[in-house]
Order: structure tokens, then C-alpha cells, then sequence
């Protein structure tokens, strides 16, 4: 079993930054890929970003392409998520997610093996 908890989520003026954080623990997640996704109010949960088990391949949801940056450290078995200009649109929670590949994250249904519990990150305008 794997467990994730994302961090970094909160309020922040559009234009603004902020580094979301997802810290496995239970198991180590390099053997999987790893999404981050976003669920505002009253709409369906969305692909933003995902990033293969060595980093290697990296794809990002055109809305946030060029704002947006997803990395991993399998050292401290954490993923990040760089999120620069924001925008009120970006109003939503986000969620980290462990796969077995980036491709199966792109489009719904999405495969996901184990999902974080959410961060909610505010943008003010």
C-alpha cells in the first residue's frame, strides 16, 4: 500500500506561485508514474500534469502548459508541482495520484492506483 499526502495548497492573489508537495509513504512510488489532478466545485475531476517513473516523460493538460511543472525526487519518495501565474480558474483541489503509466492519466477513465486526500489551492482575483 502506498499513501499519499499533498501539501502546499492555500490562498494566493492570481498572478501569484505556489509549490504543491506529495509525500509518499507505505512503499516507495518509483515504480510508478505520478499525476496531479483537480476537481473544482461541481465539475468532474481533471488531468493537470504527470511525469514517468524515471522523469523522463513529462505531459501537461493545455490549460496549465507553460504555468505549470511537475517533477519528482525518488530519493525522498516526493513529487512536486510548480505552479506559477496563477489564475481564479486554478481554483480548485488537488490531488496526487500514483499509476502505472503517464498515458493511462491523460484521459479519463483514469488508472490510478492510489490517491492523495487533496490540498485546496484559492486564487483571488
Amino acid at each position: 500500500q502506498v499513501q499519499l499526502v499533498e501539501s502546499g495548497g492555500g490562498l494566493v492573489q492570481a498572478g501569484g506561485s505556489l509549490r504543491l508537495s506529495c509525500a509518499a509513504s507505505g512503499r516507495t512510488t518509483s515504480g510508478y508514474a505520478i499525476g496531479w489532478f483537480r476537481q473544482a466545485p461541481g465539475k468532474e475531476r481533471e488531468f493537470s500534469a504527470t511525469i514517468s517513473r524515471n522523469g523522463d516523460n513529462i505531459y501537461y493538460a493545455d490549460s496549465v502548459k507553460g504555468r505549470f511543472t511537475i517533477s519528482r525526487d525518488n530519493a525522498k519518495n516526493t513529487a512536486y508541482l510548480q505552479m506559477n501565474s496563477l489564475k481564479p480558474e486554478d481554483t480548485a483541489v488537488y490531488y496526487c495520484a500514483a499509476g502505472p503509466f503517464t498515458s493511462t492519466m491523460r484521459t479519463p477513465p483514469y488508472k490510478v492506483n492510489y490517491w492523495g486526500q487533496g490540498t485546496q489551492v484559492t486564487v483571488s482575483s
